[in-house]
C-alpha cells in the first residue's frame, strides 16, 4: 500500500519534548476559524495507520497533526515495560501544546479511549472516536462477547495477521500493517483491557462538554449496541459501518466511508 502522506506539500516532520515524540503536520490552505486536528494512533501502530485520511483532510483546507506516542513508529525507542496509560496521555498533551489552537482530536481504538480520558480534563474542540476501545460504563451495559486474556507478559507482541485479506482488506493492506506493526506496553495495555483482572478505563461523560462522534466498525447487532452507547454516553453523533473490521476502517478498501464520515461531522466547524 502507498503511503500517500509523503508526498504532500507544507509536509512538516519535527520530534517535540524529552521522548523525542516525532511529530508530522500537514498545512490545509482554508483553516480561518478552524481548529487543527490531532489524530491518535492505536496500540501497535504509529503516525502511518492515517496514510490514506490525511490529504483527503488536508484538501479540504485543514491543519493535521498526526503523532505518535513515545517508542511507537519513529518516536525515540524507550523501555516499554516501564511506560503506562497515564505516559501516553503525558505525550497527547505535549503534542497539544504544539497545536495552534485546542484541537479536534481524532482517536483509533488506544487512541480513543486515551482521547476521551483526556477530554475530561483539557479543553479540546471537538472529538472523533474511530472504532475505540470501550469505556468501564459502556462496557458495563455492552460487554464484549469474551473477555481477553490476563496479560502476563512486561510486552505484549503486535498481533499476527496471518489471514492474506479480509472482509475490507486486501493482501496488500494487510501486508502494509505487518511493515509497521510492533510491539506494545503490556502496563498501558492491561489499564484499557477487560480481562478477569482489569474492568478498564472509566470515563466521566459529564466532564466531557465538546462536540463528539462515534464512528464503529460493526459485524453484528452486539457491535452496533456498543458503539450506539458509547454515543448515548458521551450525548454524540453516531455512525455505524456495517461489514467494515476494526483496521479496515483505516486503511481498507472502504475506508473513505470513514473520512466521509468525519468530513459530514466537521461540517459544524
Amino acid at each position: 500500500m502507498i503511503d500517500y502522506t509523503k508526498h504532500l506539500p507544507d509536509h512538516i516532520e519535527k520530534y517535540i519534548g524529552e521522548n523525542d515524540l516525532f511529530l508530522e503536520i500537514f498545512k490545509g490552505e482554508r483553516t480561518k476559524n478552524r481548529p487543527p486536528l490531532l489524530f491518535v494512533h492505536g496500540a501497535y501502530t504509529g503516525s502511518w495507520m492515517w496514510s490514506k485520511f490525511i490529504p483527503h483532510f488536508v484538501d479540504e483546507g485543514w491543519n493535521c497533526y498526526v503523532m505518535n506516542l513515545r517508542s511507537h513508529y519513529k518516536s525515540r525507542l524507550l523501555d516499554m515495560t516501564k511506560i503506562t496509560f497515564e505516559d501516553y496521555m503525558e505525550d497527547m498533551k505535549e503534542v497539544i501544546a504544539e497545536c495552534d489552537a485546542p484541537p479536534i482530536l481524532v482517536g483509533f481504538s488506544m487512541g480513543g479511549i486515551l482521547s476521551q480520558k483526556l477530554a475530561e480534563t483539557i479543553e479540546i474542540a471537538g472529538m472523533v472516536l474511530v472504532d475505540s476501545v470501550l469505556s468501564n460504563e459502556v462496557h458495563e451495559i455492552v460487554p464484549y462477547k469474551e473477555l481477553g486474556q490476563g496479560i502476563r507478559e512486561i510486552i505484549v507482541p503486535a498481533p499476527a495477521r496471518e489471514e492474506s485479506s479480509s472482509v475490507d482488506e486486501t493482501a496488500e493492506d494487510i501486508e502494509f500493517q505487518r511493515k509497521y506493526l510492533t510491539m506494545e506496553s503490556a502496563n498501558a495495555f492491561r489499564a484499557f483491557a477487560f480481562t478477569s483482572e482489569s474492568n478498564g478505563i472509566s470515563i466521566d461523560s459529564s466532564s466531557i462538554t465538546c462536540p463528539c462522534l462515534v464512528i464503529k466498525a460493526v459485524n453484528s447487532e452486539n457491535d452496533d449496541r456498543q458503539g450506539r452507547e458509547t454515543a448515548k454516553h458521551l450525548s454524540s453523533a453516531y455512525c455505524g459501518l456495517w461489514n467494515t473490521t476494526h483496521t479496515g476502517v483505516l486503511i481498507g478498501q472502504r475506508y473513505i466511508e470513514t473520512v466521509n464520515a468525519i468530513m459530514d461531522w466537521l461540517k459544524r466547524f
